[in-house]
């Protein structure tokens, strides 16, 4: 009950914030911020008194920008800029009705990236491996510019912010390393600088995440109802402590973290959640987060007036590992349907989207447990070669690991051909066979056989059916365990050693309907 009227308390408060009259620019803008460069139009909002003026322009930088002067409605009043070149740094100023202004300095335009997420996400970078070395970097890029939002809950959709946890900065090691699971994400800082490095313009990261969240909690309403969950608000075990029940509720994240950024023009999000869903709503997944991501892509598109793309980019990563000798399967079906059960990205139903395999990274000896592996330098880069393929474009950017385009099966073997050519070490059991008297799809309940590898060639690798006979052979998976592999040991990757194919599920008589 304390709860509830607290939340209460804070949507009242947000809302006598956004009515009172002062004269302001929203919470997420301010000094050293980073907006969304051209083609896009920067949108930009804050509050004021009802039916007041207030003019927009940019100074100082090689380009002046001067806005239409718009009326302030409801409280609230919103501009977008003209389109403006990556560079700054600019001073930009609101005057209302030419006689007070507020002034933020120090703005540049670039690319605005959002990473949300659970633990993974709010992992620091104070807490990744070779912390020290990574946080020196800091100084080094100046003009890749961060913002955090704090920890709020709602139970309705707020209009802004209810908390900052940390403003538009220049990146300093104080602030990438504030704490474990508190500031800066490091796969989103890393992200960033390796676009940064690449693209060599400003760089703006948003971050917003909370750890141990499932999906339901960053989804909307809308998306829920799309996947029949609207009515589906409970908490799994062993998730019942008191300081889980409320972030695990319906939309609760979405409306008090997501739903306030909406305005903003980005360019695109890397999201890093699930592990939280491979005990909850698990068999949902393949429809709750395609939807999340159809969703959010709709909100902001329509609430920046069509700046931020409808299609805009969304990188992920699959979920890594947790324990290691477990049998439980809650890993890699969730690694399976965070691909809509296609087993790579993008695809047909996750259109302009990205992956990021992290299963060969797992970190038994870690520190903040083994479902926070500390190598968080090698998702970040994976994401970054997602991003420069899809978003940006790039040529020649390998960025998904070797995905069976064909597979056979003989007397004696089954022959995989990859979509590309592969580099293999010896498994008895990283492939398995699912062996069945019955013409039906195979599940978590079938009999599953291990299929040791035989040989392998330039994008083909044989495995043997000796454990079942041909004719039994129902099915074939590759890395289908919580933990399939050791740390960069998975038994097939790209030739180039960079990046492990993903698991997949393959059924030889699949469901009809």
């Amino acid at each position: 009950m304390c709860l509830k009227i607290c939340l209460w308390f804070l949507t009242i408060l947000g809302s006598l914030y956004a009515s009172d009259g002062g004269f302001r620019f929203a919470s997420y803008y301010g000094d050293h911020m980073v907006l969304q460069k051209a083609p896009e139009r920067a949108v930009l909002w804050g509050y004021g008194p009802d039916d007041a003026e207030v003019t927009v322009f940019l100074s100082g930088g090689p380009v002046t920008n001067n806005a239409p002067a718009v009326s302030v409605a409801a409280g609230i009043w919103k501009v977008a800029l003209v389109p403006m070149e990556a560079g700054g740094p600019y001073n930009l100023t609101a005057v209302l009705q030419n006689n007070h202004s507020i002034t933020l300095t120090d703005v540049l335009f670039g690319d605005v990236w959002l990473c949300g997420g659970q633990s993974n996400m709010a992992f620091t970078t104070s807490q990744v491996f070779n912390a020290s070395e990574e946080l020196a970097l800091a100084s080094k890029f100046p003009q890749v510019r961060i913002f955090m939002a704090a920890l709020e809950q709602s139970y309705t959709e707020l209009t802004d912010l209810a908390g900052v946890e940390v403003p538009w900065s220049v990146p300093t090691a104080k602030l990438l390393g504030g704490g474990d699971f508190k500031h800066y994400s490091a796969v989103c800082w890393m992200f960033g600088r390796h676009l940064y490095k690449v693209l060599k313009y400003p760089i703006g990261l948003v971050t917003s995440c909370w750890g141990g969240t499932p999906v339901e909690a960053w989804s909307s309403p809308r998306a829920l109802q799309h996947c029949d969950l609207d009515r589906i608000n409970g908490f799994p075990m062993p998730y019942t402590p008191s300081m889980y029940l409320s972030v695990w509720t319906n939309s609760i994240l979405w409306n008090a973290m997501i739903h306030p950024l909406l305005n903003m023009t980005i360019k695109g999000a890397i999201w890093y959640q699930g592990e939280a869903n491979t005990d909850y709503n698990q068999k949902k997944y393949s429809c709750s987060f395609p939807s999340m991501i159809d969703d959010w892509r709709m909100a902001f598109h329509q609430s920046s007036g069509g700046q931020t793309a409808p299609d805009f980019p969304f990188g992920f990563v699959q979920v890594s590992t947790y324990r290691k000798a477990t049998l439980s399967e809650g890993f890699p079906n969730i690694r399976w349907h965070q691909t809509a059960d296609y087993g790579f990205a993008p695809n047909l139903r996750m259109k302009n989207t990205f992956m990021a395999v992290a299963m060969d990274l797992g970190d038994e000896m870690s520190p903040f447990g083994s479902i926070h592996p500390r190598d968080k330098q090698d998702v970040a880069y994976r994401l970054s070669l997602g991003a420069r393929a899809v978003a940006y474009g790039e040529e020649g950017v390998s960025f998904q690991g070797p995905f069976p385009s064909r597979v056979l099966v003989n007397d004696q073997y089954i022959n995989v051909t990859y979509d590309q050519r592969v580099s293999v070490t010896q498994s008895k059991d990283i492939f398995q066979i699912c062996c069945s008297v019955v013409r039906a799809p195979c599940d978590s309940l079938s009999l599953w056989v291990p299929a040791p590898i035989l040989q392998w060639g330039l994008s083909a690798v044989q495995v043997s059916t000796n454990y079942c006979s041909m004719n039994n052979v129902a099915g074939l998976r590759y890395a289908w365990r919580d933990w399939p592999c050791d740390f960069k040991a998975c038994p097939v990757y790209s030739a180039d050693g960079v990046l492990p194919a993903p698991p997949f599920t393959l059924n030889r008589w699949p469901d009809k309907q």
